[in-house]
């Protein structure tokens, strides 16, 4: 059992972060795919005894190949994002109702059953990714903690409390035995007396194959290039008006793939990607296990360049193919069709 209380991430306080990824609007705009709805585990249930709200983090039934298999590694960072709005929106009403400053947030992580299947590697590279920009405590005990923890900044560390056999009875010294399921040490219960608070905490579970992407999802990619080791591939496109979709599905060979979308700001062949308008920042992309499809509103007409970045990887070459599309502002319904457009220009 692990237990601490967080200050949210300034990241997400950020004027440009929270427009980047429509954080103000993530939570009646976007919801996250079905998987991930019934598979994650988790959720937010009670208060602790400075009136925080409290968030658990159920771990032994994850299932993070299945997850993976199933749902983009984007679609995970924005869930975050969403919950974590969800959190900072609640201290603000606790704050109203209790009449005083309430910021932070009591985490706890219940690792009961956490095992190898939780240390795949895809997984914690992308449980690595979400840190980075959240700064959340870490999932994994004993073994994953020290493979993620260099993740995580000092304060964040200072801040993680393991408990041991007696951690019933600490999380009582923290939060009130009625604000806390009974499963858990507590006297709450759901109104149908369920001592887990299935209501509030998800429980995760094995992912059914239906679920998994690669199985579902058949795309006749136009164009495939090999990337080779330490480089980075650029395809430029032409986008000639003014709230046209650029929407570029693509999916990589053997491992992850970084891409990233930018703008020239002068009519030049030889501008550098450094001196281009960033329009979506470059990430690591997990396009071996579930293809991407993305799509983008571009508020202004000019040449985009998209670039694949295999620069990260010392020894392996990446084949990637893909398929690009500009549509007009005039097919704007199409926008709708794309499975799972970030769309994060608005």
């Amino acid at each position: 059992m692990c237990c601490c209380g967080l200050l949210f991430c300034l990241s997400l306080q950020h004027v440009e972060f929270r427009k980047q990824m429509s954080v103000d609007t993530i939570i009646s705009d976007w919801k996250p795919p079905e998987v991930i709805e019934k598979f994650v585990s988790g959720g937010m249930c009670g208060y602790d005894r400075e009136g925080s709200p409290i968030w658990y983090d159920v771990i032994g039934p994850l299932d993070p190949k299945g997850l993976l298999l199933s749902a983009t590694k984007q679609d995970f960072l924005k869930t975050k994002i969403r919950h974590t709005e969800m959190l900072r929106r609640e201290c603000q009403r606790q704050t109203e109702k209790l009449g005083k400053n309430i910021e932070a947030i009591t985490l706890i992580y219940d690792c009961e059953g956490l095992g190898l299947k939780h240390v795949w590697k895809p997984a914690i590279e992308a449980y690595g990714e979400v840190s980075r920009l959240l700064a959340p405590s870490p999932k994994m005990f004993p073994m994953a903690y020290n493979l993620i923890k260099h993740f995580l900044c000092e304060e964040t560390r200072r801040k993680i409390m393991v408990l041991g056999s007696n951690w019933q009875e600490v999380l009582r010294t923290h939060i009130d035995p009625e604000q806390l399921p009974v499963v858990y040490g507590g006297t709450l219960t759901d109104p149908d007396g369920d001592p887990r608070c299935r209501t509030m905490i998800k429980y995760g579970g094995t992912v059914p194959r239906s679920y998994y992407v690669q199985d579902s999802v058949k795309v006749q990619y136009d164009s495939s290039v090999t990337i080779s080791r330490g480089s980075v591939f650029q395809l430029e496109c032409d986008v000639p008006a003014p709230g046209s979709l650029l929407r570029c599905q693509f999916a990589s060979d053997g491992a992850d793939i970084g891409f990233g979308v930018y703008r020239r700001t002068k009519d030049e062949d030889g501008q550098k990607v450094a001196a281009m308008q960033q329009v979506l920042p470059s990430e690591r992309y997990n396009a071996h296990l579930v293809p991407e499809d993305n799509c983008l509103t571009c508020p202004e007409p000019g040449v985009y360049v998209l670039c694949f970045d295999n620069s990260y990887s010392i020894f392996q070459s990446k084949k990637v193919s893909y398929k690009l599309e500009v549509l007009p502002p005039a097919d704007a319904q199409m926008q709708s069709q794309c499975s799972r457009g970030d769309q994060r220009l608005q």
